[in-house]
């Protein structure tokens, strides 16, 4: 007898994706009826030169675009407070979340918030609290993204710090997903080596995570094997060569897939990155490239049936967990990346916090093995010291 397998897939939005698109940005606008939108960017972002070339595109065919840009690389509440301040004086009609996940991520918040009576952090992605919004209140949204990291773009929530609780807060709802993507590689040409890198490899975990989670979702299953590969062949040469549109190109789309992917699941690496980037304010991408290899390691006996497949699919000598365990290794030295969490300042009298925090986080249930805090806890002392296991 046969079993039968079921599961519950969803799949993301239009997204127009090359070299150029962001010359659509207000054609698309007025696609989905937005007429005065409000573009969301982080602070680090606001002077770029493609932000105020995007304003004044907009604005010379009759599209005004405001714009509001105190936005922290982990975004915080007051962020998303200010932002909404910002989006009802303006009398704005839609958000246009341009960035990386920080902007990107506050963005869909101020879109969400914008005409709810209720405090962000009722909307945590918890239980069914999402059913709380009002729905004909959320605010329309394009998304553009300038990093190949995230995926946020391709997301229904948002991570925000509550500077209160000193924790990352996943803020859900399925209408925080974007009507539009425009996924331009152009956008990314000037992303430095160090953020580079940082943002690829937090495409390859979201891939990696989604791919070793529990559950029959073949879809992503596929999708992150192949936005492995694709990271596997582009981030090192987009790393050495950030003019390279080509691997450029293919950093977005697997960042992209990632985030598509992970709708099955994260896991244990998230689960440390979220309290451990929120208590040291570190960079997400960074925390998630730094932990991989630790986890990797604690999941060992539940994931090497996988590695098997996805050596094969790397193209690796003798596929297994050791062969994908000492690759991963090899891009993250080849990349510049911190062998330790303390090398990024984190030190390991918090580890104690971090594995209660860890154990709560959303990310924790997709792991393959159930992790005690006192498990999160040793791994993330394990990752300061530099002890692989």
């Amino acid at each position: 007898m046969n079993d039968i397998i079921s599961g519950a897939w969803n799949y993301p939005t239009q997204i127009r994706f090359g070299p150029g698109i962001i010359s659509e940005l207000a054609a698309t606008c007025l696609s989905i009826g937005i007429k005065h939108p409000l573009l969301v960017t982080d602070e680090g972002l606001a002077e770029i030169d493609f932000i105020k070339a995007a304003i004044s595109a907009n604005e010379a065919v009759g599209v005004p675009t405001g714009l509001f840009s105190d936005v922290k690389g982990n975004p915080v509440g007051r962020n998303i407070t200010e932002g909404v301040a910002a989006y009802r004086a303006g009398d704005h009609d839609g958000v246009i979340a341009f960035g990386g996940g920080s902007g990107v991520d506050a963005g869909k918040a101020i879109a969400l918030m914008a005409g709810q009576d209720r405090p962000l952090w009722d909307f945590e992605d918890v239980g069914d609290n999402w059913t709380r919004v009002n729905v004909d209140a959320i605010a329309p949204i394009i998304a553009v993204p300038t990093t190949s990291g995230t995926g946020s773009e391709v997301g229904r929530a948002s991570v925000i710090l509550n500077e209160d609780t000193h924790e990352k807060k996943i803020i859900f709802h399925p209408r925080m997903l974007p009507q539009i993507v425009l996924a331009d590689p152009e956008l990314t040409l000037g992303l430095p080596p160090k953020i580079t890198a940082a943002t690829g490899l937090d495409a390859f975990v979201h891939c990696f995570e989604a791919y070793c989670a529990p559950g029959f979702h073949p879809m992503a299953d596929g999708i992150a094997l192949e936005g492995m590969r694709l990271i596997a062949g582009a981030l090192p040469r987009a790393h050495e060569n950030g003019g390279d549109i080509n691997a450029r190109a293919k950093m977005l789309a697997a960042a992209i897939m990632g985030a598509t992917a992970f709708q099955k699941g994260l896991g244990g690496v998230h689960a440390l990155a979220h309290p451990a980037g929120a208590i040291y304010d570190a960079h997400h991408g960074l925390v998630n490239a730094v932990l991989l290899p630790y986890v990797m390691s604690a999941n060992r006996k539940a994931i090497a049936p996988q590695m098997i497949r996805l050596g094969r699919f790397l193209g690796l000598d003798n596929p297994g967990f050791k062969t994908v365990f000492n690759w991963v290794l090899d891009l993250r030295k080849k990349l510049g990346i911190p062998d330790t969490l303390t090398e990024i300042g984190m030190k390991k009298e918090k580890a104690a916090l971090i594995g209660e925090m860890a154990k709560r986080d959303p990310s924790a249930g997709g792991n393959p093995v159930a992790f005690e805090a006192t498990d999160y806890a040793a791994i993330y002392s394990r990752a300061c010291s530099g002890d692989l296991g």
